[in-house]
């Protein structure tokens, strides 16, 4: 039983022994900084604002009490 254990243990570290080891990535060749544009002035949203248009962690199981399959989808679109 000590043979087969060392035995499964010496071929176990011969083939982590055999891998090669990781060769660092060589580095890519750096391309010249693109010169940064003007930025154009930041327009006022147009439309309601929505106070908070994600509801993840509010519960959708009301709309699976709807009576067809796309009045369902669309219920539970809105907590996507």
């Amino acid at each position: 039983m000590k043979l087969l254990a060392f035995l499964a243990f010496i071929s176990l570290a011969a083939a982590a022994w055999a891998q090669a080891p990781a060769k660092p990535a060589a580095e890519p060749m750096k391309e010249a900084a693109p010169k940064p544009m003007a930025e154009a002035p930041k327009q006022a949203a147009t439309g309601p604002k929505i106070p908070n248009p994600r509801r993840w962690t509010e519960d959708a199981r009301h709309c699976l009490q709807l009576p067809t399959p796309t009045e369902v989808i669309k219920c539970a679109e809105e907590f996507l």
